[in-house]
């Protein structure tokens, strides 16, 4: 479990095909004595294992699943990465409960300063979009966020001076694609409602 709080921008090292996925080779300013294989970080709002690590960074490997469901098989070397670890018992919880499971991937509509801040716009892909609702939360590119109006299929967030300026978030345009979570409590109500 993760709380949409990035806590580092990596910066993907390497990839590389191997016989079975994809690695990617991350460089982190983490303590990585303080990260044990097989520990799960969140890349980009996507949970991953960490399956080897060296001085300064760490791989993770990627099945084609993940490559077709999110926005990882764009990733290319020396691209930025949100970068998340697990959430411990007793950690704050400064965003909200996220799984680190991509639900889709939306498409950057528009990006407008506003004051000292930035409103993006996001297009969801349907039906996924029936699970937003004005002050809910929504994880884009694993970082936990509020959404401000909601139109069909289009969503609005403000990203304040921060968020812009120590997450990827700041390097979004027009057309940019990226990894959304809906809240998990909008995705159970949902379904109850369905199913009741």
């Amino acid at each position: 479990m993760f709380t949409g709080i990035v806590t580092d921008v990596g910066r993907v090292r390497a990839i590389r095909e191997t016989n079975r996925d994809t690695r990617f080779e991350i460089e982190t300013k983490f303590d990585l004595s303080t990260v044990d294989l097989g520990a799960s970080i969140s890349h980009a709002g996507c949970c991953l294992t960490v399956v080897d690590k060296g001085e300064g960074w760490f791989a993770v490997e990627v099945s084609g699943e993940t490559l077709g469901l999110t926005t990882l098989s764009g990733w290319k070397e020396g691209d930025p990465v949100n970068l998340e670890r697990a959430a411990r018992v007793g950690d704050e919880l400064g965003g909200h409960i996220v799984s680190g499971h991509v639900d889709g991937v939306g498409e950057v509509v528009s990006v407008e300063a506003e004051g000292g801040s930035h409103r993006v716009k996001i297009r969801v892909p349907k039906p996924l979009h029936r699970y937003i609702a004005p002050k809910g939360s929504i994880t884009v590119e694993g970082v936990s966020l509020t959404v401000n109006e909601v139109e069909d299929d289009v969503f609005g967030v403000n990203l304040i001076p921060h968020t812009w300026d120590v997450t990827t978030l700041g390097r979004l345009t027009p057309g940019a694609k990226v990894n959304l979570e809906i809240d998990m409590l909008a995705r159970y109500l949902a379904r109850w409602r369905e199913t009741a």
